[in-house]
């Protein structure tokens, strides 16, 4: 019998760097969304149809740091009737409870950089944590089912280190997952750049914004948030899906 097919979209808020960084937001956030292969055919009719409504046959990508800077082909937002129609719309995409599952793992840089200093690459780190989040929910399912891991490229030299880190994941297993257990789930592994317009990375990076927007102010009005909260990864009330170092 067949595998049943899902895909986990990663994609960050902020950078890794931690030699050097912008003291107003000294975060990193990396996000992943966990969809079935049925559930991601839906979110991709729904992404398609909204882009049409807003931009017709015109090529666009959905870029959370472009959509609130209203740039790079999201002028229209300036328009603020456009503007609130169109967050209602991704609202009300994102907001569909249990089509699409979140694990996240966020750095706050200065209190990690006292802990632990500056050497640690805090992305293949917080790669580990959703990896092996992913592998406890997929337990949840008790289905026989596949699992590709789809990941935005960003550069040459970071995407060797991460493909290497990975493969190392999958042979040597994390202190909580074996190797055996989360190759039991994974089949692929890919680096995808931004142009190749993949819905489920898009998701990913709208959704990694106010999460850590949400971690740096837990008592600011966040709407976003509270849209997306209801899909993190939780089990008896307790939120699994997010991880907060230190």
């Amino acid at each position: 019998m067949e595998k049943e097919k899902y895909y986990l979209y990663v994609d960050e808020c902020g950078d890794q760097n931690l030699a050097n960084f912008d003291t107003n937001f000294p975060i990193f956030t990396l996000c992943g969304i966990i969809v079935s292969e049925q559930m991601i055919d839906i979110l991709n009719r729904q992404i398609i149809e909204l882009k049409k409504k807003y931009w017709g046959d015109k090529k666009i990508i959905l870029h959370s740091r472009d959509i609130r800077k209203c740039q790079n082909g999201f002028e229209i937002l300036f328009d603020l009737d456009i503007k609130q129609r169109f967050y209602d719309d991704v609202n009300k995409i994102l907001g569909q409870k249990g089509i699409y599952i979140i694990v996240c793992c966020t750095i706050l840089k200065e209190p990690y950089i006292r802990m632990y200093g500056k050497m640690n690459d805090v992305y293949a780190q917080s790669m580990s944590f959703l990896i092996e989040r992913s592998v406890f929910y997929f337990d949840t399912l008790k289905k026989d089912l596949s699992v590709d891991v789809i990941v935005e490229m960003r550069g040459k030299k970071e995407d060797s280190n991460l493909r290497k880190h990975f493969m190392n994941i999958l042979d040597k297993g994390t202190y909580w997952v074996t190797p055996d257990r989360m190759r039991n789930y994974i089949n692929s592994f890919e680096l995808k750049p931004k142009k190749a317009d993949i819905t489920g990375l898009q998701i990913a990076d709208l959704i990694a914004y106010p999460i850590t927007r949400h971690i740096l102010d837990p008592e600011a009005v966040n709407f976003p948030y509270d849209v997306i909260c209801p899909n993190i990864y939780e089990e008896n009330g307790k939120l699994l899906g997010v991880k907060i170092m230190p």
